[in-house]
């Protein structure tokens, strides 16, 4: 099975402890046994840091989505570390060498590629763009609510939910650098349009992408 994996930055790189990257590396490791895989690495924190600094310099939107795309190239790179000779060595910059690198057998991780794309953009593209069969959204909560459940505690996850509802919770959502939430609207476009399986799911505990190779967890978003 062919699968693209995002995993938030917000997950990945929230404590700034490598042990997080060494989990992830476990977990990736051991899915490549029966999966040929690729990895999107978001910016968390760190990106959401340095774009404000930019913002505060006076960079337009699309400068500051650059700072952030450096980011999520910087932990793509960390995770190739942990992942040792399992990972090809260079990140790739764009979908065409993400295709190329994964000939060589190994396990392909990217960050962002351009301006105004989310690594949740980017994870949905690569899916389209190599025929994913499985697309995995691992992010800091347990799927997708209606509300944030860090602020609400009367939020409720969807088990399911189709395109369309996740277009009509984004309606009216910031668009600026370093605000996306789990999937922004080019994101969802590319899902419906090539009817891409995908989940949303709690990427605290890498266990849980390789479960969902097998298993339902988290939320399944449905092309509609």
């Amino acid at each position: 099975m062919k699968v693209v994996v995002t995993i938030g930055g917000s997950v990945i790189i929230r404590d700034n402890n490598y042990q997080k990257f060494k989990d992830y590396a476990d977990v990736l490791t051991r899915m490549m046994a029966e999966n040929e895989l690729f990895v999107v690495v978001g910016g968390g924190k760190p990106a959401r840091d340095y774009i404000n600094i930019a913002r505060e310099l006076g960079a337009s939107e699309a400068l500051c989505d650059d700072i952030g795309i450096d980011v999520t190239r910087l932990n793509a790179r960390l995770l190739i570390m942990a992942l040792g000779n399992a990972a090809y060595p260079v990140v790739p910059h764009n979908f065409a060498e993400a295709l190329e690198y994964s000939q060589s057998g190994k396990l392909v991780v990217m960050g962002g590629t351009e301006p105004a794309h989310s690594t949740d953009a980017v994870g949905s593209i690569l899916a389209e763009f190599i025929g994913a069969d499985l697309l995995i959204n691992a992010t800091s909560v347990n799927g997708l609510y209606d509300k944030d459940p860090e602020k609400y505690q009367d939020a409720v996850m969807f088990d399911e939910v189709t395109t369309s509802q996740i277009t009509d919770l984004l309606a009216g959502k910031d668009t600026k650098a370093g605000t996306y939430e789990f999937f922004d609207h080019t994101a969802i476009g590319i899902i419906k349009r090539s009817g891409i399986n995908a989940v949303i799911l709690n990427g605290d505990d890498p266990q849980n992408l390789f479960k969902a190779t097998w298993d339902k967890i988290g939320t399944t978003i449905i092309p509609d």
